[in-house]
């Protein structure tokens, strides 16, 4: 049987469900926010080459520093888990497994950034 639609009209409602142009995007600006923040933290850390413990915890402890470092820590493990999630959905078939993984990738994801995060709280604040 032929149907009257056009090819467009039975395209509509396939695919992504409207969320792959989203994640493409969130992936890809927070590759474009990357750059700076890694290019401002190389650079640090050259600049900190052969500084002492105190130093760096010093470094560490200024406002600026300690916001850009959380900003650096939730933006790398927020693309990593784009990433990675495009890996699992791509290449892993079973669907109860790739479930699993992308709930394991976000858990991850998670847990590592809130640690890193909680760790230059830690020393902004001194404790």
């Amino acid at each position: 049987m032929t149907s009257m639609r056009s090819p467009m009209a039975r395209a509509r409602g396939l695919g992504s469900a409207k969320d792959g142009t989203t994640h493409w995007w969130a992936q890809r600006l927070s590759a474009l926010a990357l750059i700076p923040l890694v290019v401002w933290f190389v650079a640090s850390m050259v600049a900190m080459t052969g500084a002492d413990y105190v130093t760096v915890r010093a470094w560490i402890g200024s406002p600026l520093v300690a916001g850009l470092l959380i900003l650096l820590i939730a933006t790398v493990f927020y693309h990593a888990h784009l990433g990675l999630q495009v890996v699992v959905e791509d290449y892993v078939h079973h669907e109860a497994t790739k479930f699993g993984a992308i709930i394991a990738i976000k858990a991850l994801a998670i847990v590592l950034s809130l640690t890193g995060v909680l760790a230059v709280l830690s020393i902004l604040f001194g404790a």
